[in-house]
């Protein structure tokens, strides 16, 4: 199918305020260009690492994406399964900067990776127009690490990623861990000197039931306030505002100025009621909450023959359907469809 006519892209003046029902403004995408992954974290996935379900073509997530830019999407993030394994990265970063161009108006690029693979391209990133990189990275500790992700070598080679994405210059780079009792918790206070030393932001996560088995409890759950007491203990923290309503960290910075870390608390404080997002699976179908129980199918309607128009409305109201919020913890709550790895982070 040919990529998206840019041409077609409505300048700013014309694109509308994306909401949904509840009022919220839409305009956070996050695009999972693959479910292949080269790790097996231990609190993801338990299956091959091979995809589960089908990719598209560089060209139909391009059409898809302008789609959404067209009507007033300003951020979009790139994720997986690990997106750095997708052949064609590089030509569609370059042709999402060009949006920036045509549609009139700012739009963030950014790209979620367990950075294995980032040394050699953080510059070839860079230079195809991505603005900022996020890397997962569970442990400080290399045997830790590796335990976690079941690949030998594993902890240098993200160290290196990491390296290589900050003298790039994709900042300020987040470095993203999640917790879970009994596996990292005892990282925290690690992982708040990694912050300090390598100059980069790290975001604790709590623990979401999102893999494939069925590990998640909430006996599992590091809570937001544990974080906050034990870091406050060796390094104090003062609380920061938000950047915008719509930011799903809470940010501390170290008291005397030198760094920051970020914790996402979806499970003891949930931010649903502020919720900017939208996800674009690999096989092209819209979910508008990480838990939801229905997909919406975007690609299949473009594969028949719709035009860019009813692309569109089509679009409008799904986001009109959008949940209120999840329900983690609540009697008769149900796992998604699909594991985090299959949805994209």
């Amino acid at each position: 199918m040919a990529a998206a006519s840019f041409s077609e892209i409505p300048a700013l003046a014309s694109a509308p305020r994306l909401t949904d029902s509840y009022g919220r403004t839409i305009h956070d995408l996050r695009v999972s260009i693959t479910d292949r992954c080269n790790y097996k974290c231990v609190y993801c996935r338990t299956g091959e690492l091979g995809a589960q379900y089908p990719e598209l073509e560089i060209s139909e997530y391009l059409r898809l994406i302008a789609l959404f830019v067209s009507l007033g999407i300003a951020k979009v993030r790139l994720t997986g399964g690990e997106p750095l394994l997708r052949h064609g990265l590089l030509d569609l970063v370059r042709a999402l900067a060009r949006l920036r161009t045509i549609a009139g108006r700012p739009l963030d690029l950014a790209l979620t990776t367990n950075g294995h693979l980032l040394d050699s391209l953080a510059r070839p990133l860079k230079d195809a127009g991505l603005n900022r990189i996020t890397v997962s990275m569970d442990a400080v500790d290399a045997p830790t690490f590796e335990r976690i992700t079941r690949v030998p070598g594993s902890s240098q080679a993200v160290l290196s990623g990491i390296r290589a994405a900050r003298a790039a210059g994709l900042t300020p780079l987040k470095v993203n861990c999640v917790l879970l009792r009994g596996f990292n918790d005892d990282q925290i206070e690690s992982f708040a000197r990694f912050a300090r030393d390598e100059d980069v932001v790290v975001r604790f996560i709590e623990f979401m039931p999102l893999e494939e088995g069925r590990l998640w409890s909430p006996e599992i759950v590091v809570p937001l306030r544990e974080i906050v007491d034990r870091i406050q203990r060796v390094l104090p923290l003062v609380e920061l505002p938000a950047r915008e309503a719509s930011e799903t960290a809470r940010r501390y910075g170290f008291a005397d100025g030198r760094g920051e870390i970020g914790i996402i608390a979806p499970v003891t404080q949930a931010f649903c009621g502020a919720c900017s997002r939208l996800r674009l699976t690999s096989d092209g179908k819209i979910r508008t909450c990480l838990f939801s129980q229905v997909e919406h199918d975007l690609y299949g309607r473009m594969r028949a023959g719709s035009s860019d128009d009813e692309l569109r409305a089509y679009i409008l109201r799904v986001i009109e359907r959008k949940e209120a919020r999840h329900h983690i913890g609540e009697s008769g709550f149900l796992k998604p469809s699909r594991s985090m790895v299959h949805i994209g982070g």
